[in-house]
């Protein structure tokens, strides 16, 4: 598809002083796509120039518009010497090659430059006339939509869900040529960046000839990542599932896809909003595995099964033969297609049926340099692995797929550890089928499942468990077994049923190795990485029972690698699931010395720890009715029919007896204390402090438990750097320092937002790398939402008093949530590299779990700046249309670090610069908003006796148009009264 790409330079604006003797600039532009180059005239003695070009023209293939950036180069004239580079401008223009996009790219750009900065702007045009090729061996992609959130956009639906599409492309990173001895910095980085630009697109394009070869239209839940090997080369891959969309144009349609689950969301079943059920697991049994080395590649894979009880399906007479017929149809679905693996965190309602658990893989590779960087067959075998593991790790659930699937690297100098994880889950395969979607959600209606606990039962026979889990009765339906304790990684699903409110917990390990070169290193770290998830694992586990909870949603756990150190870092939101049974508490139990003052410590410490759970219960209102032991054990209709049908074939009903059916109150948590490092988890647990009054936390979008969001939203973004004393290092005081950064810079943040309280800090996502020895770098993305604190009872009994209706339940006091926690003194935050970004106020009450639609309206319903979020939504709005992805890769150096205000001045401009750049990119697109805003990668160097440092940041998100729901109901309004003057026919007026 032949393709006409046209550019005109408007003009320039605050550009930088070039000419100290006149203290002006000789401005001009060159403006390159591919290998054509077109010169504006030079611009004399002004600091905004006005050139006013003519349109420049490209005539190129539509592969190519899909691969350059459009690359604008404002310099300044210099008669007898080379001309002075001001600062360059990349522009994607895949935007405007697919339906429904924008028509032309126009508007200020800042113009920025490695070393110095943004300097000064240009106003640019750009526009695309595409010619119809229907040659199908054509090699662009054009017409495939890209989204970066993990669930189904606003304002689509979901026709097909076509399965997993990956790729990878690598070559050599320019920061290592032997050309990099000989050329400026400010070269070495351009070529860098353009590198990486180029590489993305080609990416790009060919993930949207593998879902046009799937008969797809749109990429959901797209991920891609940067790895920098050194002089190994530079890998960028991505990830995303293929769907089919169709956009939702009607009116009635339309309204319930852009609001999250409200009182429309009835109209519209097949849109979802951040909809998420799963299941998990807890205790996890590691197995390791050596795999063979050849040449330099040393394998070592750690999957990590993380169960949480997965079991039979104890299915009635009207469960039974629907699961039946489930696994009929999903054994002949995957009997044609590939195993489905889905980024996606929140799903269509019916597709989600139930979740096995938490699956995850690690493989420690050794880099060996890109020969040949047209054939990547060496990191894509790397990878099929990990997901081949995967795979048989969910098919030893009893699970076809795996949902919340996100994969990530962590490299230090040769070594490179590659990780996978998601939740197993079985889905309803006729999602995966050509046709629409209602029939799955009638099918599902005329079967009577359960809602709000379904996503919890165990997807298979409880009788042929590969580990060991203690299961009960389901404490809504009570007609199949559900687990003791839930893992997952997704989102919440909307119509899940939970008692009080969430909570962010976080488990955090450090642990110190020696210092190897190549195989020796790569041993080391195959050795730690066990015990490491193990112990993440189990610091997970002990605060999710002593915050009274029974359920993680939204698990992240990082494995991050140094010169000398692994650390771990594991996020979730931990929530009480009414169909879960109540957490038992937490027992302290070891070999104790005969002096009566170990005894007298103990005692101390199990006393803590029941007052913590007694506080935390009381704290987060979890109060779940009363169940009688009866109705819990009581037998259900024809059990051994039941496991008779869904045990496998190889084992007779008679070999096996039936679980004891334990209620989860009996049973304790034993914490055994039989070392120092025991004793000091056990402390680590009780120095958890929670979030001072006001504020509430979780890694989801939405915290449980709160409905009544109001327009008032905050985005931030923050990094602190931390050097580490080399001095008796020890892994109690690594853990220490690192538990105390984490919960510093939280409390840092609550200082700065104190006046929005009541607000809830939601998708917060903490990433944490080891760029050099001894210093550690933790990167914090969240966005503030406050709530209307008056309304809290009244929105909260009326939503618990609905939910619980749906899930056929009794007790209309089940859900209750407080208004305030605990109180907390918080010091002053510490001097750190941090950043906090404010975005704009939104209108009133929009998407999330807004039930509540009372809130006061805005006094103003002008659009400021582009909005930023890390939500799919924008709170109080209505998204209207999605005009493609934004993905930049920034690097930013400098050579005067003290005088730029250190580490955290440096950082702090850096990341506003950034900022800047996304918004007037999408601003440019005709958007006001980017959501699913993620920083993916920002990687911190330093040379202090240099007053040396590098930055490189890559940050993602969807440019959006969004109508206030005010300016949405003045705007109906107007329309009525318009329709009410309008006279009917044979109506005469005067």
């Amino acid at each position: 598809m032949p393709g006409k790409l046209k550019v005109k330079i408007v003009a320039g604006r605050h550009l930088p002083v070039m000419d100290r003797a006149s203290d002006l600039t000789d401005a001009f532009v060159e403006v390159k796509f591919g290998n054509t180059t077109f010169k504006t005239d030079v611009y004399l003695k002004s600091l905004n120039p006005q050139w006013n070009s003519e349109w420049f023209k490209f005539e190129v293939d539509d592969e190519d518009l899909q691969d350059e950036p459009l690359q604008i180069t404002v310099l300044d004239h210099d008669t007898y010497s080379a001309n002075d580079a001001i600062g360059k401008v990349y522009i994607d223009i895949d935007p405007l090659l697919y339906s429904e996009a924008a028509t032309v790219i126009s508007g200020w750009f800042p113009i920025y430059d490695t070393i110095h900065g943004i300097r000064g702007e240009i106003n640019v045009v750009v526009k695309v006339d595409l010619f119809n090729d229907l040659n199908r061996f054509r090699q662009s992609s054009c017409g495939v939509k890209f989204f970066c959130t993990t669930s189904i956009p606003k304002c689509y639906r979901a026709v097909v869900i076509h399965g997993f599409v990956e790729e990878l492309v690598v070559n050599e990173d320019p920061e290592y040529q032997w050309i990099d001895r000989i050329r400026t910095p400010r070269a070495s980085n351009e070529a860098r960046q353009r590198l990486i630009s180029l590489m993305s697109g080609e990416l790009q394009r060919k993930i949207g000839l593998k879902v046009l070869e799937m008969r797809g239209n749109a990429v959901v839940g797209y991920l891609q990542c940067f790895d920098l090997e050194g002089e190994s080369g530079l890998v960028v891959r991505a990830i995303g599932t293929a769907c089919t969309l169709d956009k939702l144009s009607s009116p009635a349609a339309f309204l319930p896809a852009c609001n999250s689950p409200s009182k429309e969301m009835k109209e519209s079943p097949l849109v979802h909003p951040p909809s998420h059920g799963c299941r998990s697991t807890h205790n996890s049994p590691i197995h390791t595995a050596t795999g063979s080395r050849l040449t330099q590649n040393f394998s070592v894979s750690v999957p990590t099964l993380i169960y949480t009880g997965m079991g039979s399906g104890s299915a009635g007479k009207e469960g039974g033969p629907f699961k039946a017929l489930l696994r009929q149809q999903t054994q002949s679905a995957l009997e044609q297609r590939e195993f489905p693996f889905l980024t996606l965190t929140a799903f269509p309602p019916g597709l989600l049926v139930h979740v096995g658990g938490v699956v995850s893989a690690r493989s420690v590779k050794l880099l060996d340099r890109i020969h040949n960087p047209d054939e990547p067959e060496t990191r894509d075998a790397w990878w099929a692995e990990i997901r081949q593991e995967i795979k048989s790790h969910a098919k030893a659930l009893g699970c076809h797929a795996v949902v919340g699937y996100s994969e990530s690297t962590s490299i230090c100098e040769e070594v490179c550890i590659l990780s996978a994880s998601g939740t197993a889950a079985v889905l309803n395969p006729r999602f995966l089928q050509e046709g629409t979607v209602e029939g799955s959600l009638e099918q599902r209606i005329e079967e009577n499942l359960p809602v709000g606990c379904g996503f919890c039962h165990i997807p298979y026979d409880e009788l042929n468990m590969p580990f060991p889990a203690h299961l009960t009765y389901c404490y809504n339906c009570r007609k199949q077994k559900v687990p003791d304790v839930l893992f997952t990684t997704i989102d919440l699903p909307t119509d899940a049923v939970v008692v009080g409110k969430g909570c962010l917990i976080q488990a955090r390990l450090c642990r110190l190795k020696k210092k190897a070169q190549a195989e020796a290193n790569a041993t080391a770290i195959s050795n730690l990485l066990p015990f490491m998830e193990y112990e993440v694992h189990t610091q997970l586990m002990n605060k999710l029972k002593l915050k009274g909870m029974n359920a993680l949603f939204g698990l992240r756990i990082q494995i991050t690698v140094g010169e000398n150190m692994l650390m771990g870092l594991a996020s979730a939101t931990g929530v009480y699931l009414a169909a879960l049974p109540t957490p038992g508490g937490i027992q302290i139990a070891g070999k104790t010395p005969s002096d009566g003052s170990y005894e007298q410590h103990i005692s101390h410490m199990q006393k803590r720890i029941n007052d913590t759970i007694a506080k935390n219960k009381e704290l987060y209102e979890i109060n779940p009715p009363e169940v009688s032991e009866e109705i819990i054990g009581s037998p259900i209709p024809e059990p051994r029919q039941r496991s008779r049908l869904l045990r496998s074939q190889s084992e007779s009903s008679d070999e096996v007896t039936e679980l004891d059916l334990s209620h989860g109150k009996k049973d304790a948590f034993v914490l055994e204390i039989d070392d120092t490092d025991a004793m000091e988890d056990v402390h680590s647990l009780l120095t958890d402090v929670p979030p001072p009054s006001g504020f509430y936390s979780c890694n989801t979008e939405i915290m449980p438990g709160i409905n009544n969001w109001t327009s008032e939203i905050q985005m931030f973004t923050s990094v602190r750097v931390v050097r580490l004393s080399s001095l008796n290092l020890t892994n109690q005081a690594l853990n220490k320092n690192f538990n105390g950064l984490c919960e510093n810079l939280l409390k840092s943040l609550y200082f700065k937002l104190r006046s929005m309280t009541p607000c809830c800090l939601c998708h917060v996502n903490f990433t944490v790398s080891l760029p050099e020895d001894e210093l550690i770098q933790v990167t914090v993305t969240a966005v503030a939402i406050t709530f209307d604190k008056n309304q809290a009872l009244q929105t909260t009994k009326a939503h618990a008093e609905k939910t619980l209706q749906r899930a056929s339940t009794d007790n209309d006091e089940l859900l209750q949530f407080p208004l305030e926690l605990c109180s907390d003194s918080l010091p002053a935050p510490a001097f750190s590299a941090t950043k906090a970004v404010t975005v704009e106020k939104a209108s009133p009450m929009g998407d999330g779990n807004f039930r509540n639609r009372s809130a006061p309206p805005c006094a103003s319903s002008t659009v400021g700046v582009v909005k930023m979020t890390p939500l799919s939504f924008i709170p109080g709005a209505k998204i209207t249309r999605y005009l493609g992805i934004i993905n930049m890769f920034f690097i930013r150096e400098t050579t005067s670090l003290r005088e730029e205000g250190g580490v955290s001045g440096f950082l702090h401009a850096f990341i506003a610069e950034v900022f800047a750049m996304v918004r007037a990119h999408v601003a440019a697109l005709g958007g006001n908003a980017v959501v699913s805003y993620i920083m993916k990668q920002c990687v911190f160097m330093e040379n202090p006796s240099k007053n040396q440092a590098q930055c490189l940041i890559n940050v993602s998100g969807d440019a959006v148009v969004f109508v206030r729901e005010s300016d949405l109901e003045a705007m109906t309004t107007q329309q009525s009264a318009v329709n009410c003057q309008t006279p009917c026919p044979g109506e005469v007026t005067t």
